[in-house]
C-alpha cells in the first residue's frame, strides 16, 4: 500500500512545489516508485519545475470528470523511470476537484506506487484541504520568518483535525518540518528566525534545512528538480532530507556560517 505524503505550507512562495519536485525525484532515484500530484488547480506550476509542461495532454480534472483515464494523464519522467507526474488543470476551477474523485485516483495509484506525493496549494482552500485529507505523512515547508512559521502552525492544526486519519481516529498524520531559504549569516544578524525558535514554535521533527541558493531558481527555470544538481548546497540538502525521510541518520549541513580562514578575513573572501 502506498504512503500518501502531502507537501504543504500555510503561506505561498516558501518553496513548496520546488520541494515536492525534489522529494519525488529523490525518492524515485532511490528506487521507490513515486508519483507526484499537482493539486494547485488554476495555477499549475509543478509541470514547469519538473520540465514536462510540453507533454501535458490530460490533467487531474480530466480524470475526475471522466474525460480521460488515469494512465492517459500520468506523465512518466524521462530522467528517472520510477517517477511519474499527474499535472493540475490550468483552466478549471478548484471546485472541479471532489473528495470522491481524489479518493478514486489515490486508490488506483496505490496499486502501482510506493509513494504518492501531493503538492498542495498554500493555505486552507479546497485544493489544499483535499491534498492533506488523505495524507499518511506531511512535509510542512516554512521559511525562517515569523509570518511563515505562524501560518505553518495553523496548517498543523488543520492536519490534526481535518485529515481522514483524524476522522477515523487512527494514528495521526506523521509530520516533518522542512525549513527552506535558510541563510545562517542573516540569522546571526537577527534578520531571520533561529532554527531552535522555529522548532520550539512548531514542535515537530526537523527533516531538513535547505539553504538559500541561486541553484534553486536556476533549476526551476530549466525544468530540472534541484536535487539533481548534486554540486549545489540546496541539491545536497534535499538529498539529505530524503535520506532522513527514509530512516537514515544524516547530520544537518549548511546551518552555520562558513568559518573564514585568515586570508579570507584579510581580503574579504577574495583570497587566491
Amino acid at each position: 500500500m502506498a504512503q500518501v505524503v502531502v507537501v504543504t505550507s500555510g503561506k505561498g512562495g516558501v518553496g513548496k512545489t520546488t520541494s515536492s519536485a525534489a522529494f519525488a525525484t529523490g525518492l524515485a532515484q532511490r528506487g521507490k516508485k513515486t508519483v507526484v500530484i499537482d493539486f494547485d488547480v488554476g495555477l499549475r506550476n509543478l509541470d514547469l519545475i519538473m520540465g514536462v509542461e510540453r507533454r501535458v495532454v490530460f490533467d487531474i480534472v480530466n480524470v475526475i470528470s471522466g474525460e480521460a483515464r488515469l494512465n492517459q494523464a500520468l506523465i512518466r519522467d524521462k530522467r528517472v523511470d520510477t517517477l511519474s507526474i499527474l499535472p493540475a488543470s490550468q483552466t478549471r476551477d478548484k471546485d472541479a476537484l471532489t473528495r470522491e474523485g481524489v479518493q478514486k485516483i489515490i486508490d488506483e495509484l496505490s496499486k502501482d506506487f510506493d509513494y504518492i506525493l501531493c503538492d498542495s496549494p498554500a493555505g486552507i482552500e479546497k485544493g489544499a484541504l483535499l491534498a492533506l485529507y488523505f495524507a499518511d505523512q506531511a512535509i510542512v515547508v516554512t521559511n525562517p520568518e515569523v509570518s511563515s512559521v505562524r501560518d505553518s502552525d495553523r496548517i498543523l492544526g488543520v492536519l490534526q483535525s481535518r485529515s481522514k486519519r483524524s476522522e477515523e481516529k487512527r494514528d495521526p498524520v506523521k509530520e516533518h518540518l522542512l525549513v527552506t531559504r535558510f541563510d545562517p549569516a542573516r540569522v546571526e544578524r537577527g534578520e531571520m528566525l533561529k532554527l531552535e525558535d522555529i522548532r520550539e514554535i512548531l514542535s515537530i521533527p526537523l527533516l531538513g534545512v535547505i539553504p538559500e541558493s541561486e541553484s534553486v531558481l536556476r533549476a526551476s527555470n530549466t525544468g530540472t528538480p534541484v536535487i539533481m544538481d548534486g554540486e549545489s548546497n540546496a541539491g545536497q540538502a534535499y538529498a539529505d532530507a530524503v535520506a532522513r525521510f527514509l530512516g537514515e541518520e544524516k547530520p544537518h549541513r549548511f546551518i552555520e556560517t562558513e568559518k573564514k580562514g585568515l586570508l579570507k578575513r584579510l581580503f574579504g573572501g577574495r583570497a587566491a
